[in-house]
């Protein structure tokens, strides 16, 4: 039996803040663990990670093998976690977005980095809020 996660209701903004409160971090990683970007099953351990890190509600993960690459993607509550990889450049894209105060994208993000062992970051941030 698939167990589903509990959806919390949506806190209203105090006065001054926006109604939508979202921030997108994304961005390339170069010379990257060529192991781990080939391995489906660890690429999926780290997006579960990486919302657990960024304090968002997983609700599922896929995943398909693309060559030698794979591509992950991640639905959180809050929005969601991608990882696409190119082993043969050690190269991967990243992407991580999700609304409300209560997530942490960046460190969310720097976690992939991390487990990634990028050697370079190309890393910009989008703010997607409602006033």
């Amino acid at each position: 039996m698939k167990t589903i996660a509990t959806i919390r209701p949506r806190p209203k903004p105090a006065e001054g803040e926006p109604r939508v409160y979202g921030m997108h971090v994304f961005g390339n990683l170069y010379e990257c663990n060529v192991e781990t970007l080939r391995d489906e099953k660890r690429l999926r351990e780290i997006v579960v990670e990486a919302a657990k890190v960024g304090n968002m509600t997983l609700l599922d993960v896929k995943s398909w093998k693309i060559g030698e690459g794979v591509s992950v993607v991640a639905i959180v509550l809050e929005s969601h976690i991608t990882i696409h990889t190119w082993p043969e450049y050690a190269f991967a894209t990243v992407d991580v977005y999700s609304c409300g105060k209560h997530t942490n994208p960046e460190k969310a993000f720097n976690y992939i980095v991390f487990a990634l062992g990028a050697k370079r970051v190309e890393r910009q941030t989008a703010t997607r809020h409602l006033e």
